[in-house]
């Protein structure tokens, strides 16, 4: 894979890192962690299980959300190829989550943009690995 993706991997795989480590303690950013619950009792309301039956309690979605963006980020950014596009996988579908949940919460569509970038990135980098699987093949 080319050099621009390894590092565009690496920088959205720490990035999920942080994102995942905020949302797990308050010794990061105690501003950022209260913000963060906040939002997640919101998310809540809109969690689309809930139809089913499933309530879930915000801080526990909140941790599971963040074990799974910091060691997603972490197997994202250091793992072995296997485990980078299983978390990638992980990755995205806790993004299209953020976005469904922003867009019933009747937010404004550029809150969606992080969530929707981030995406876009993980999207790109299962084209590519595609690609190159495709082409190992072919040798």
């Amino acid at each position: 894979m080319g050099l621009m993706f390894e590092a565009l991997r690496l920088v959205v795989g720490f990035l999920f890192t942080f994102t995942g480590a905020l949302k797990l303690t308050d010794q990061v950013s105690a501003e950022l962690y209260a913000e963060g619950l906040e939002e997640f009792v919101k998310f809540a309301e809109v969690f689309p299980l809930r139809k089913l039956g499933v309530d879930v309690e915000p801080l526990v979605f909140m941790t599971v959300v963040g074990w799974c963006e910091l060691i997603g980020g972490l197997l994202l950014a250091l793992g072995p190829r296997t485990l980078q596009k299983i978390s990638n996988v992980v990755l995205s579908v806790i993004m299209m989550g953020a976005i469904y949940s922003l867009l019933m919460l009747k937010k404004p569509l550029y809150m969606c943009l992080p969530a929707t970038i981030c995406l876009a990135i993980l999207l790109l980098l299962l084209q590519v690995w595609g690609e190159e699987r495709k082409k190992q093949k072919g040798e």
